[in-house]
């Protein structure tokens, strides 16, 4: 058995069905092994970023480890943008790399690069394989660590020579690492003050993170909220841990909260956070983030406990164990009700701030939206990042867990289309959207190309405003409308102080459904109501590739509310002003 014939059967072990692969010198042994495996799906893709945000799509959509396969060098450095992606998102992934011959390392041989040092930084852990008798073991404990804990993708670097050698080594059956302890005994007695704690309270909330889907934790949550009666806020991570229009959800919280989640926080006396990282993006200005409010944060993790906000009552574990902990203790005799009302009245607020558009024929980004969930309700949604990122998280009706993918702690463009081709390939008859801006969709929408082969009938739906959105609206916010380079329709002939569009500014830079149309897969344009739905609805009857609907929104549309930087959570702009 050779190496390459070795790594076959860890991954038949591992269960493995799917890989994401791009081929090279280092790994064509490998590629070779894999040819006629019948029981492994090896998909080509376009660029080994895609490969890795494909296989971390693949992951969060699943519960399963992704996996990928790079060559060396330039195969290895173009995953670090994945790689990291993952890691900050706490996403199971292996990424098997090739590299130049043990006896080439360190001579600058053609396609070396240290994959090891450049990548130790962006992984939960790694490997260079340098004994051929060391091979099978370290493929199984890549597995493991991937996948337990607080997940994270873990490279697998393996020299050519090594995958060409021949070998007798036994695959173990069981995986055990000295000194690794992935999942901490459960804080018991802490876990029992946190329920104590949330008798006591007047106004809780329970805030939900990316950890609640990891440790599939939406049953316990559901019960603990249904015995407590307490309300439900959630980070990016943590939206459709339960549905969207669940009546215990105040929605998400942060820099494009809801209103109700954000003044709910800033005036919670208790706030139990499960597996969330309380980043910035969340907490406005920590020195007056939820001033009144004890904090309970529960995380597998015990070196994310406390990192950004002081924490009265810390329970180190499983999410889903220590909810069913807490459940023992608490009583759920309280109503709430004075706390309830007063969220009402926020949620009241809030919408009375929105603007109507109801009469108008033009397309916003939440009829688009609220078009495709009404359409899709059930479809598993990969974003981008930026403003049509938020928009998703706003509008989209989820209804179930591991159903919202993206970038969240990176903040990574191009990431949501091969995580929905990943997502497709995971669940073939599920319907997988992408939502995505006309700027992010082009860092990787060669996948096209992939999509197109492999017969996936994602939809790519871009929100067109021929800006890069966000940037431009922070711009339009503290920069005096100077558009520096956010312009992507911008030509030589511009006049070079233009601070906002007009009619003469050219249009379908590039044509997304001509480009479409050139890939092979379907694309249509919409500019009004009438156009999208009919779009839509002719998305819905595709099932044999790839759509890209291509809407056309106003250019200069923002995302609100917003706290600005350095603004506490309470301190929200809407369009016409402060809330």
């Amino acid at each position: 058995m050779t190496g390459s014939q070795t790594v076959v059967e860890v991954l038949k072990k591992e269960g493995v069905d799917t890989i994401f692969g791009y081929p090279g010198g280092a790994v064509i042994p490998l590629f070779d092994a894999l040819y006629d495996e019948e029981s492994i799906n090896l998909i080509l893709t376009r660029h080994e970023q895609a490969a890795v945000h494909a296989a971390d799509g693949y992951a969060r959509s699943t519960g399963k480890t992704g996996v990928c396969i790079v060559t060396s060098g330039p195969g290895a450095t173009n995953t670090v943008t994945g790689l990291a992606t993952a890691n900050f998102d706490s996403v199971p992934v292996v990424c098997i790399s090739g590299q130049v011959p043990r006896q080439m390392i360190g001579n600058d041989a053609f396609q070396e690069a240290d994959t090891v040092g450049i990548t130790r930084p962006v992984t939960k852990h790694n490997y260079l394989v340098t004994n051929p008798d060391k091979l099978a073991s370290a493929l199984r404990e890549s597995f493991l660590i991937a996948s337990t804990g607080r997940p994270g993708p873990v490279v697998v670097d393996i020299p050519k020579d090594i995958l060409t050698s021949e070998q007798t080594v036994e695959i173990p059956e069981k995986v055990a690492i000295r000194g690794y302890r992935p999942t901490p005994v459960l804080d018991r007695k802490n876990a029992e003050k946190a329920a104590m704690a949330l008798n006591m309270a007047e106004r809780p909330l329970i805030f939900a993170g990316g950890g609640t889907h990891i440790s599939g934790s939406a049953e316990a949550l559901n019960r603990l909220l249904s015995k407590t009666g307490a309300p439900l806020i959630s980070s990016l991570m943590g939206i459709g841990i339960v549905p969207s229009n669940d009546s215990r959800y105040l929605g998400m919280l942060g820099m494009h909260g809801s209103y109700a989640a954000n003044m709910a926080v800033q005036n919670a006396d208790l706030i139990l956070g499960v597996g969330v990282r309380f980043d910035d993006r969340a907490t406005g200005d920590l020195s007056r983030f939820a001033p009144h409010a004890k904090i309970i944060h529960i995380d597998i993790d015990p070196t994310a406990i406390a990192r950004n906000v002081p924490v009265e009552i810390p329970v180190v574990g499983d999410a889903t164990e220590a909810i069913e902990e807490i459940l023992k203790t608490t009583t759920g005799e309280k109503s709430y009700s004075a706390w309830w009302e007063t969220i009402e009245g926020y949620r009241r607020h809030y919408r009375g701030t929105l603007p109507e558009d109801t009469s108008g024929t033009g397309l916003t980004p939440e009829k688009v939206i609220s078009l495709l969930g009404g359409e899709f309700p059930e479809a598993v949604v990969a974003t981008e990042v930026g403003q049509n990122q938020m928009w998703a998280a706003q509008y989209f009706p989820f209804t179930s867990p591991r159903s919202f993918l993206t970038s969240g702690g990176l903040g990574t463009m191009g990431y949501g289309f091969p995580a929905a081709m990943g997502a497709q390939a995971g669940n073939p008859g599920r319907r997988v959207l992408t939502i995505a801006g006309d700027g992010s969709i082009q860092m990787n929408i060669q996948e096209l190309a992939t999509t197109v082969i492999e017969r996936y009938p994602v939809i790519i739906a871009i929100l067109n405003n021929g800006y890069l959105g966000m940037v431009r609206q922070w711009q339009e916010m503290f920069c005096d409308k100077r558009y520096a380079k956010t312009c992507l329709q911008r030509v030589k002939s511009c006049p070079p102080d233009c601070s906002s569009p007009d009619n003469t500014c050219p249009v379908y830079i590039p044509d997304f459904v001509a480009l479409a149309k050139a890939y092979g897969a379907a694309g249509f344009r919409a500019s009004t109501m009438e156009e999208a739905v009919e779009a839509v609805n002719k998305a819905a009857e595709i099932n044999d590739r790839p759509v890209i609907l291509d809407f056309i929104i106003p250019r200069e549309e923002n995302v609100w509310p917003m706290v600005s930087p350095g603004a506490a959570l309470h301190e929200m702009t809407g369009q016409g002003g402060p809330l």
